[in-house]
C-alpha cells in the first residue's frame, strides 16, 4: 500500500497535470493534502469550514495584475468564479468573513482596467445614455 506522502503527491500531480501552478503552490497543496490524509487516517474529520487565519493578508490580496484568494492563497484575474467552484462560496460570503468593505473589487486592477478602456473604446457608455433618454422619451 502506498504512503500518505505517496498518495498526496499523486493526487497534486494529477491536479498540476490540469492547472499551472507555481512550485510555491504545488509545495503548499502537497502540504494541505498530506495534512488532510493524516487527518482522515487518525480518523479525524477534513473540516468544510475553512480556517480562521487567511492563507494571504487583505494588503496582499489585491494586486495590480492579480487578486489573491485568502482562503487557499491562488492568484487570479477575478475571484467570483473561484470562489463558486472551489469554496462554494459567495462573493457576498467571502466579503462577509474576511471584512472586505463593498468598494473593494474583486477583480484585478488592471483586469478592470482593460475592460474600461474597451467599453470606452466601443462607446457603451454613450449607446447606454442615448438608450436611457430614448426610453424616457417614449413615456
Amino acid at each position: 500500500m502506498a504512503t500518505l506522502l505517496e498518495m498526496a503527491a499523486e493526487i497534486v500531480a494529477a491536479h498540476a497535470s490540469t492547472t499551472n501552478m507555481t512550485k510555491e503552490e504545488l509545495v503548499s497543496e502537497l502540504s494541505d493534502v498530506y495534512k488532510a490524509l493524516t487527518s482522515l487516517e487518525k480518523g479525524g474529520v477534513v473540516s468544510s469550514e475553512e480556517s480562521e487565519e487567511p492563507a494571504v493578508s487583505r494588503n496582499k490580496a489585491f494586486g495590480k495584475d492579480k487578486v489573491f484568494c485568502m482562503i487557499c492563497g491562488k492568484g487570479m484575474k477575478t475571484l467570483s468564479r473561484h470562489l463558486k467552484a472551489a469554496h462554494s462560496m459567495t462573493p457576498a460570503d467571502y466579503r462577509k468573513q474576511f471584512d472586505i468593505p463593498r468598494s473593494q473589487s474583486l477583480v484585478a486592477k488592471s483586469y478592470s482596467e482593460t475592460r474600461r478602456k474597451m467599453a470606452i473604446d466601443r462607446g457603451l457608455g454613450e449607446k447606454l445614455a442615448s438608450a436611457r433618454t430614448s426610453s424616457t422619451k417614449k413615456k
